[in-house]
């Protein structure tokens, strides 16, 4: 019995240090939004790296990788902590790396004209997925807690934490494909798409924790949630779904011009 009770308690702790990351539907949402929005020669480029498949498909191939330890090293680029008082170039990196030198690195990558096709593929998705990652607000969340994953809590009636609660119960309790989501977000304008689309990488990350530290206030430790708490945070769902979309098509066109 007490040989079960702890590989149970080992399972669980395996569950949640592997939750870094949107949902495998909130990552394609992205991929897909991006693919709406990209220029023609973003995508013939693309087509070409990627052998035809869209971004939706290659979205979750950062976390897929995963299972294999040697690829253990890229664990630190799904995500950064920096106090909340500080902007991120106000603080010292961690020399295990973080999601904005994974980003950089990628781009470097990806760029180089020196760089095989083999690594241009594979920094490529990597890329796609930090992107999307950068826009999940936990992932910039505060060390002290890893992200909100020590933020225990209850989502109709099952063990959560807050970090979990962002990466996927609101997104896969809603119910909708990766099409749907991407094809009913808000309809904006140009200008609107331009703001969005508009700064870098560092204005990024310090917007994703604003959103967290806002997030963070929004739940006390313990707290029973359901839909009151959905309908409440689902537009803020939605808004960073759909600028992690814009936001990935702006950083793929400039990649490709």
């Amino acid at each position: 019995m007490k040989k079960i009770i702890a590989l149970c308690f080992l399972m669980l702790q395996l569950s949640y240090g592997n939750d870094m990351e949107w949902s495998k539907t909130g990552h394609r949402t992205i991929g897909e939004v991006a693919q709406q929005h990209l220029s023609g020669k973003a995508k013939r480029a693309l087509n070409n790296l990627l052998n035809g498949q869209g971004l939706a498909l290659v979205s979750n191939f950062a976390d897929e990788i995963k299972a294999d330890r040697s690829y253990a090293k890229f664990g630190p680029w799904h995500y950064v902590n920096f106090p909340a008082d500080k902007k991120y170039t106000e603080v010292e990196p961690s020399e295990a790396g973080d999601i904005v030198k994974g980003i950089e690195k990628c781009l470097e990558i990806v760029k180089d004209k020196n760089s095989n096709s083999a690594d241009k593929v594979f920094y490529l998705k990597m890329l796609v997925h930090l992107i999307g990652d950068l826009h999940q607000p936990m992932h910039a969340g505060r060390l002290e807690d890893k992200g909100g994953n020590d933020v225990q809590l209850q989502w109709f009636g099952r063990g959560t934490n807050l970090h979990r609660l962002w990466d996927s119960n609101l997104i896969d309790d809603y119910g909708m494909s990766y099409m749907e989501l991407a094809n009913n977000l808000p309809r904006l304008d140009k200008s609107e798409i331009k703001n969005i689309q508009h700064g870098n990488i560092y204005d990024w990350v310090e917007e994703s924790q604003d959103v967290a530290n806002e997030l963070y206030l929004s739940v006390e430790e313990g707290e029973k949630l359901g839909y009151a708490y959905s309908y409440k945070y689902w537009a803020t769902v939605e808004e960073q779904l759909q600028k992690g979309g814009l936001r990935l098509a702006k950083v793929l066109n400039d990649l490709f011009l």
